[in-house]
């Protein structure tokens, strides 16, 4: 028998629970000194271990929550993984409502600020690029070409306020229906991107014969050619060469103007600030989303947005959601997304349970349950003022959510198009990646991983299960890094120059 340590061998979330989770890889025979049970085999770091008599078809309890039933008896001390744990479905209370409670705001005059880049259109940017879209990908070498020429040619060193020209395209934007919602997905994203505030200036490159043409864009979305806004197609341009050509004529023009932005005092009711989660373990739920969650619950107290999104990894918890949502039409509309989830996967021979990656399952998660409960953390304790479609523009001011897929690129994608000017990233197994033209912090849910890419990492909320630092705690430093971060100061993954190949519209529909 192994001597019991001074520390607890596991965690357990919850009262109600028949499951803990084990801080440590531990062998066969181990007394779980917390529970009273001896493991009976061996079990992972970050797995579940049974405390209790849980008989085939019972529901297995973590979070307090479902998170599937038993495939077969499950004994005390029983690792408690894929071979014993499944899904299958049950009904859950949306009790719309029931948790609403007003939001403790902070005074208007206490409220924190940054330093942020006021534009034209009063919004507040965090960053100060130019950027070089595409409508179709027909054009996306030609953008890229643009990029690179401006970037290695040396004359943005004579404009050090001016972040960098970035080309961000897409594998899309022709070959498709010309309405339903691959289409619509794609123009508000596109049109997103081209009004977003971290945006000095943009460049649209198109082909000429696209279905996602240039002119309807413009037309649908009202955009005007300006000084910081020019579009071309190649076609009428008369060629590769002769594009990347005027294109980089463009963005000479542009780079004065840029060049000019200061950044300025904004109240941090200007960000509007993506909520995500990606290459998660079973420490997310513990650690790091609660941290989030604590974090983004200050960006709503000081009259920010908290932007949720990847449905996905919701579903199961959305009821929990619902509980906390302002208005029963609020509530539809976020319920009326899981139905169609639900029929999407069906039609496409897939299941939302698909949604736990190996590296997810490796690191603990079984069940898209147990995954979309410790997500579903980092949308904090506010009300759920409204829910979005995809790349729609976040109007409302508090806790939102985006319907978006689970899959990282494509989410945030959606949510910078939507207006988010900071991205907060929590993973476990050390998700790796950035978005321009918004910066992204990323946040460790466990130490070891931390300090074994600490080149990538932000925050490391493995302290909060190392004892040394609080949920709340931890929320507070995460809140005072998003506030330096949109005042300037640089993340991990903009020092390894992350950012140009995440942009992935969310596509669905037929290519034809």
């Amino acid at each position: 028998m192994t001597a019991k340590p001074s520390a607890p061998l596991t965690v357990r979330l919850n009262p109600e629970d028949n499951v803990v989770v084990v801080r440590t890889e531990i062998l066969a025979g181990v007394d779980l000194d917390t529970d009273g049970i001896e493991t009976r085999e061996h079990i992972p770091v970050g797995h579940k271990v049974a405390t209790r008599r849980i008989g085939r078809g019972e529901p297995v309890l973590k979070y307090g929550q479902i998170i599937g039933f038993a495939a077969a008896d499950i004994a005390p001390g029983e690792h408690v993984h894929t071979h014993n744990l499944a899904m299958q479905d049950f009904g859950r209370d949306y009790a719309i409502g029931q948790h609403r409670q007003p939001t403790d705001h902070v005074p208007e005059a206490e409220r924190a600020t940054f330093q942020g880049y006021r534009r034209a259109s009063g919004r507040a940017g965090t960053r100060n690029y130019i950027g070089v879209l595409t409508t179709v990908n027909c054009s996306a070498t030609v953008a890229r070409q643009i990029a690179t020429q401006m970037t290695l040619s040396g004359e943005l060193d004579a404009y050090p306020n001016v972040d960098g020209v970035v080309a961000l395209t897409h594998g899309t934007g022709c070959g498709m229906a010309d309405s339903g919602d691959g289409f619509a997905n794609l123009q508000r994203t596109v049109w997103g991107y081209a009004r977003h505030p971290n945006f000095a200036g943009i460049l649209l490159v198109g082909l000429g014969c696209e279905v996602n043409h240039v002119d309807f864009l413009l037309d649908a979305y009202g955009i005007e050619r300006g000084p910081r806004f020019q579009v071309m197609n190649i076609q009428d341009v008369g060629g590769t060469r002769k594009t990347v050509e005027a294109g980089c004529g463009y963005i000479r023009e542009m780079l004065p103007h840029a060049a000019a932005a200061r950044r300025e005092p904004c109240p941090v009711s200007e960000l509007v600030v993506a909520l995500q989660c990606g290459g998660s373990d079973a420490y997310s739920g513990i650690t790091a989303n609660p941290a989030l969650g604590a974090a983004a619950d200050l960006i709503v107290r000081h009259g920010g947005a908290a932007v949720l999104a990847e449905t996905p990894e919701i579903y199961g918890a959305e009821h929990l959601l619902t509980r906390r949502a302002v208005s029963e039409d609020v509530a539809q509309k976020l319920i009326s997304r899981i139905h169609w989830w639900e029929d999407y996967t069906r039609r496409n021979g897939g299941t939302l349970d698909n949604n736990p990656s190996p590296g997810n399952k490796a690191g603990g998660l079984t069940t898209i349950l147990e995954k979309s409960l410790g997500a579903a953390a980092k949308g904090g304790t506010t009300d759920l003022v409204e829910v979005y479609r995809y790349a729609e523009q976040v109007q409302a001011r508090g806790f939102v959510f985006m319907d978006t897929p689970g899959y990282d690129p494509a989410s945030v994608t959606g949510q910078i198009a939507g207006g988010s000017n900071v991205v907060c990233f929590t993973t476990g197994r050390g998700s790796v990646s950035g978005y321009k033209p918004v910066p992204c912090i990323k946040i460790a849910t466990n130490s070891a991983m931390y300090e074994r890419i600490s080149e990538d990492m932000d925050v490391n909320c493995g302290t909060i299960l190392d004892g040394a630092a609080s949920v709340e705690e931890m929320g507070e430093e995460i809140f005072r890094q998003i506030v330096a971060v949109a005042s300037g100061a640089h993340t991990k993954s903009e020092a390894q120059g992350f950012g140009d190949y995440e942009f992935v519209p969310w596509q669905i529909g037929a290519v034809v």
